[in-house]
């Protein structure tokens, strides 16, 4: 049975990958149709073709390694300086920007001198690139939305899993009370495990964040009201100041680092908890800061990443994965042991942050992402608007095919990271159980 339910995470997983290439590509391929740019294919994965089919001008099909996707648009780059398109150099680098070149114009037919994208306005092709990245923003949001307001969110709550026996400081090396400690003011106020707390002082109290941060602030006596089998408790606790770990400006745990603040002394539990719609727009921005603040620490995760898949090291639990771990996480998913709705739940979030995650690193400013189309589009216009604002003649379309060189070593190091990532993945796999 958990074979069978781990492949069958593995496939549903694999379809909301393909889904979410098909949706990204879906972008480009509408705004591109919408400004008369002929795509003669619509494609979901690469390597041999799984199944095609021709509708009007555009082949549409599957192809059989699902690691992305693509549209082809015709003229996606300028001829060259001399007016030519076909690849004539002997020269690697130059073969490079003049094979790109002919690529861009090998299905060219009769009519289709007005529908090359490199004709159209840079602000047309700025929507065209962004366009497709911007649909995995869009199901990212939707998905955690949904998620968020609809099922709720892992958080630390209002309620108490276990109340300290005695007062030591956050830099105590051991959880055994010492001689002469004495009792935690949660302890001598007769907090439960169990107790959900709902007021504090008089000021109702809705998230931990709150509730800690009136806490920490307070010492001598205060009143606490619980959620206790149903019933409103009053508790009356005298707080005192101890040794707590320090919080930083966006109240996270600052390990190792302590601060004198308000004692109370117990533990809150985590808990699945909807979202308001104020909430949900507040963690989409804390998301979407900490999906920003990965992708510039990647450099950084490979000596972790390359002793983990060939020395034998301890994967990191927040280690980057690819479609191989993530797939394998999703496997794991459905064995988990806890109710349909939180296997469902974990799989939406999965891929929810896959295509955030798609839409980070699409917005690089580098070729072959769409980002570096973006950024050549935009580095037109300046130069266009610039030539018109000192009355010089107009320098013309900017030649991203000259960028190719620079592409393919990005699309190297690309490789070369994703071979690292997978052999990870298979041989020291992220795991959640």
């Amino acid at each position: 049975m958990t074979a069978l339910m781990t492949i069958l995470g593995i496939l549903v997983f694999v379809v909301g990958l393909l889904f979410s290439i098909a949706w990204h590509e879906l972008g480009h391929f509408s705004t591109a149709k919408l400004f008369k740019v002929r795509v003669p294919q619509f494609m979901v994965g690469f390597g041999p073709t799984l199944f095609s089919r021709r509708v009007g001008e555009t082949e549409y099909g599957i192809k059989a390694i699902p690691l992305g996707g693509y549209i082809r648009m015709i003229g996606m780059f300028p001829p060259g300086d001399d007016g030519r398109v076909e690849a004539r150099s002997t020269s690697p680098w130059r073969g490079m920007i003049e094979d790109a070149r002919s690529a861009a114009y090998e299905e060219l037919e009769p009519g289709d001198e007005k529908r090359l994208f490199y004709t159209r306005k840079p602000w047309q092709r700025v929507i065209v690139m962004f366009a497709g990245p911007f649909m995995n923003l869009i199901l990212a949001v939707v998905l955690f939305a949904g998620l968020m307001m609809g099922f709720g969110w892992n958080m630390t709550t209002t309620t108490v899993a276990s109340v300290a026996d005695c007062v030591v400081p956050a830099t105590a090396t051991t959880d055994t009370c010492p001689d002469g400690a004495p009792d935690t003011p949660a302890e001598a106020a007769g907090l439960r495990a169990g107790d959900r707390i709902v007021s504090f002082q008089g000021t109702r109290v809705e998230t931990w964040q709150q509730l800690q941060g009136l806490i920490r602030t307070t010492t001598g006596p205060a009143t606490l009201e619980v959620e206790r089998g149903g019933e409103t408790v009053t508790l009356h606790a005298d707080l005192i100041e101890n040794q707590v770990t320090r919080l930083d400006g966006d109240g996270e745990y600052v390990p190792g680092e302590t601060e004198t603040a308000g004692f109370l002394g117990f533990t809150p539990a985590n808990g699945i908890v909807r979202q308001t719609p104020a909430q949900t727009v507040e963690r989409m921005g804390d998301l979407m800061v900490d999906g920003v603040e990965s992708l510039i620490a990647l450099p950084s995760r490979i000596p972790d990443l390359w002793n983990a898949a060939f020395l034998g090291a301890e994967r990191e639990p927040d280690s980057p994965v690819g479609v191989v771990g993530a797939a394998r996480v999703g496997g794991e998913v459905f064995t988990l042991d806890v109710p349909a709705s939180q296997r469902i739940a974990t799989m939406v979030m999965l891929v929810a942050g896959f295509n955030l995650s798609l839409f980070l690193f699409n917005m690089l400013p580098l070729l072959p992402l769409d980002g570096g189309h973006i950024a050549g589009a935009l580095w037109e216009s300046v130069r266009r608007h610039t030539a018109r604002l000192l009355r010089r003649p107009d320098p013309g379309p900017f030649d991203v095919a000259k960028m190719m060189p620079v592409a393919y070593v990005v699309s190297g190091i690309f490789i070369c990271f994703t071979l690292l990532v997978l052999i990870a993945d298979v041989v020291n796999p992220v795991r959640l159980i």
